[in-house]
């Protein structure tokens, strides 16, 4: 199913209209984790197009997904002081945490927790006090799985399993970064460029005291 058919123009301004709503309760905290995908689940509600929320099935399964029609969604937010306008960090992008602590075993499995998954919605906050800046953007799967073309070198200087990373190109040009933390066993996406996502939507918020 094309992206646009699931995030039609009904879904986009019901999403809105539920983001400001939690921000009459929640002054100055944008929705993040379990509350936005709660907005998103009420958004889909809200216009009556189907869907279903899929259990997690493990601890390297993301706690919440949902079954749009036939469109596999993943849920992530971006909402802290320091989001960036135009370059993307996701925090968690799975968790690859057992061993053996190999670039090519680890980008084996997100490779195949990105499977899993037809595309990414992303709600991001820029802080512009008084206003907070949203952008609700749909990260490609396909741009993500470039990270298989990388080469991986450890980084940092933590005893015991180092963590790795590297850069990750498409023609010659710099997309995004790859972490593997050796601490906590979390792949992280940093500096994704936003231009190379689609923009759903933006809009500006006045916080209130």
């Amino acid at each position: 199913m094309a992206a646009s058919k699931v995030f039609g123009d009904d879904f986009l301004t019901a999403l809105r209209a539920l983001v400001n709503v939690h921000h009459s309760i929640y002054r100055q905290l944008p929705p993040q984790g379990i509350y936005f995908e709660a907005l998103v689940e009420e958004a889909f509600r809200s216009i009556k197009k189907p869907f279903t929320v899929i259990a997690s099935g493990g601890r390297n399964q993301p706690r919440h997904d949902l079954l749009v029609e036939d469109t596999k969604l993943s849920l992530k937010t971006e909402t802290g002081l320091g989001t960036h306008p135009a370059a993307i960090s996701i925090t968690k992008l799975c968790t690859t945490e057992r061993d053996p602590w190999e670039a090519s075993v680890l980008v084996g499995r997100v490779l195949e927790h990105l499977s899993r998954y037809d595309l990414i919605l992303m709600l991001r906050a820029i802080w512009k006090k008084p206003l907070l800046h949203y952008q609700l953007l749909e990260i490609p799967i396909n741009l993500l799985k470039l990270l298989q073309t990388a080469e991986f070198k450890p980084v940092g200087r933590r005893k015991g399993r180092q963590s790795l990373g590297a850069d990750v190109f498409r023609e010659g040009l710099l997309v995004f970064h790859v972490h593997f933390d050796g601490s906590d066993g979390k792949c992280q996406v940093r500096n994704l460029q936003i231009k190379e996502c689609d923009l759903l939507l933006e809009w500006d918020l006045h916080l209130r005291e």
